[in-house]
């Protein structure tokens, strides 16, 4: 299998979460991915494929939510069950890197279980909520209360990348929209809700390791700004991509190197 990838099930309570490892290192690195409608279940190649340039150093996890989400289910329960799920794992002092939602979390994860963080990467994400990011999830959750499949895929595609590379792909977002057809929008509403549920920015204090930000001045999602008042609040390093947005973590092809070479300064 490639780079080791492997899926796994953790049972908890009454329910269970997916992830995948993968990787030949010994330090746990912890990735957490954004608000999506795809699982982690069947993904585990494709996301070794694309985060290969950990798989060498480290021995890298990505968790799914647990399958039974709550309504009113919020990113700092999501990072109650990430720490469950490590713990359970034995690992700690890990390296966790989180984008968009997953920063969020990864915010949580990071003021509440600092021993189980030692260094923080925290991708096209936000502390706090703004009105931009209410006004776009919240079109979002709209278009997801009404089936909209079709509508709901396009927004998310337009606002997720940037102007440039929405205008080379435009032709082929009707197999976009097929490909990425949702499968429960239910759960997709809860996790999109929850995503408004973040607001640590005060508690920022409490994350006393290491941290790099990483963002897109164009961000349409949760805005550039919201990146630059993280690392102006925790005092951290910050590298900005000024031409691209919410999607630089896939339209960059130095984003995970640059990440890389954080975790191993």
């Amino acid at each position: 299998m490639f780079y080791h990838a492997k899926e796994h099930t953790l049972k908890m309570g009454n329910t269970q979460m997916d992830y995948i490892s993968f990787g030949k290192g010994t330090k746990p690195l912890i990735l957490i991915p954004g608000l999506s409608f795809n699982r982690v279940k069947g993904s585990a190649v494709p996301l070794a494929y694309m985060y290969r340039i950990f798989a060498n150093d480290y021995k890298v996890y990505v968790f799914d939510k647990k399958e039974m989400i709550p309504e009113g289910y919020t990113v700092k329960n999501i990072a109650q069950d990430t720490a469950y799920a490590m713990k359970t794992l034995g690992l700690s002092h890990a390296y966790v890197f989180g984008v968009s939602q997953g920063g969020m979390i990864a915010q949580y994860l990071a003021a509440d279980y600092p021993e189980l963080v030692d260094k923080l990467v925290l991708g096209v994400t936000l502390s706090r909520p703004n009105e931009t990011v209410k006004k776009v999830v919240n079109h979002w959750i709209e278009l997801a209360e009404n089936n909209d499949c079709k509508d709901i895929v396009v927004d998310m595609l337009e606002n997720m990348y940037s102007d440039a590379y929405v205008k080379r792909y435009k032709w082929l977002f009707p197999l976009f929209t097929k490909l990425s057809k949702p499968k429960d929008m239910k759960r997709f509403i809860i996790l999109a809700k929850a995503c408004l549920t973040c607001n640590i920015y005060e508690e920022c204090y409490k994350i006393q390791c290491p941290v790099f930000v990483i963002g897109g001045r164009q961000d349409k999602v949760v805005t550039g700004e919201a990146s630059e008042e993280i690392a102006e609040k925790l005092k951290c390093g910050i590298y900005m991509y000024d031409d691209l947005g919410h999607s630089a973590y896939e339209e960059a092809k130095d984003f995970n190197s640059r990440v890389y070479n954080f975790l191993c300064g």
